[in-house]
């Protein structure tokens, strides 16, 4: 689905990509965790450290209550996938789930608190570009000086290194000219970090509403227009360089103009982040690649998954029933979904406040009520 021109304004809100204030209340958050203590409270409160959990001074309760679901909160992890090839002769998706990112390289953290790792790879001419992705990106990010304190600066940088080896290893083989979309979600204590090179999805159920944790890289929208232009790249019929249905993906190497020049060509492999701090409110997440998300809104997607969940509280086969109704909707493409759930229980129902209706009668009506009793 590709962002609206009308949500122009509201980009330059966002600021999806971090800050080096957001960089530093990270690392605070990160050092604290590791401690098994809470950051102090001049780190808590910075401005724009969490950009979704901003608390209201005007209303003292809500602040209180707010706080208690920050500081109170550890989410328990379950995780789930599904793929499926769908209606394509070949299947380019792959994705990873791990729950202990150090653990599955050898990585001795000082601590015991495990840094998780969800992500969706979705290839495009040809699978060698995904798989090499889920493959090395994983252990790039782990074997990075700067692992897990500047997780954000890690990322970024995992990713552009991961798509230079690809290169590399295109260069040596010819067989492997390929691209893919990248989306990785990682947990480490209470926050949660998303990032995204292209158009897989992340979506978070918070008391069952959508919450976007990244915006899709299509040529439709303004401000990966203004990026590619500014970079000497173009769109033409909806492609970017008439050639390409993304603007973000790591691989293409083989592509002319795509990734050349002094600042990096209109194809870029860097992601866009977005951090969060899990609250008690937040259920779980979906990440999908792009098949899915052809057929599903965001809202539409997360109050299907709460059903079945409800229903069953299984996982992996809520993943399977999301996969499964995407190809009974018409979806064409390759088709993967990874989910990940805070809590233990099923997502509790939703409680719907009814609207309270003032009813009026006029001066008019009230006689002709009168006229009627009266007989």
């Amino acid at each position: 689905m590709c962002v609206k021109d009308a949500e122009e304004a509201s980009e330059e809100m966002e600021k999806l990509s971090l800050s080096e204030q957001d960089a530093k209340s990270w690392a605070l958050h990160l050092h604290a965790q590791l401690n098994n203590s809470t950051p102090n409270d001049q780190s808590c409160h910075k401005p724009n450290s969490f950009p979704l959990e901003s608390i209201s001074e005007d209303t003292t309760l809500a602040s209180e209550r707010k706080q208690i679901l920050l500081t109170n909160f550890l989410p328990v992890l379950r995780s789930g996938e599904w793929s499926d090839i769908g209606c394509r002769p070949y299947m380019e998706d792959t994705h990873i789930c791990i729950s202990d990112l150090a653990k599955k390289f050898g990585c001795n953290l000082l601590n015991k608190e495990a840094v998780s790792f969800y992500g969706v790879f979705d290839g495009h001419g040809g699978k060698d570009a995904a798989s090499f992705v889920c493959d090395h990106l994983p252990r790039v990010i782990v074997e990075d000086a700067d692992f897990p304190f500047e997780l954000e600066k890690v990322v970024t940088r995992s990713f552009v290194e991961t798509d230079a080896a690809f290169s590399k290893s295109c260069s040596v083989d010819t067989a492997l000219p390929s691209g893919t979309t990248a989306l990785t979600a990682m947990i480490f204590g209470r926050s949660l970090l998303v990032a995204n090179a292209g158009d897989c999805r992340a979506v978070l159920s918070r008391g069952g509403v959508a919450i976007e944790m990244s915006k899709d890289h299509k040529p439709c929208c303004v401000k990966e227009r203004r990026r590619i232009e500014s970079l000497g790249g173009y769109i033409d019929d909806g492609y970017l360089n008439g050639i390409l249905g993304v603007t973000r993906a790591l691989g293409d190497w083989h592509l002319e103009g795509m990734k050349e020049g002094e600042r990096g060509g209109p194809l870029s492999a860097e992601p866009e982040l977005k951090l969060i701090t899990l609250t008690k409110e937040d259920e779980f997440l979906i990440i999908g690649s792009d098949g899915v998300w052809d057929v599903f809104t965001s809202q539409n997607g997360i109050d299907f998954a709460r059903r079945r969940l409800q229903v069953h509280n299984d996982v992996k086969l809520c993943c399977k029933e999301v996969v499964a109704e995407a190809i009974k909707r018409g979806a064409s493409d390759n088709l993967t979904v990874v989910m990940v759930c805070f809590h233990m229980e099923p997502p509790p129902p939703l409680v719907v406040q009814r609207a309270r209706v003032r009813r009026s009668i006029s001066a008019e009506g009230l006689q002709n009520l009168k006229c009627f009793l009266e007989g």
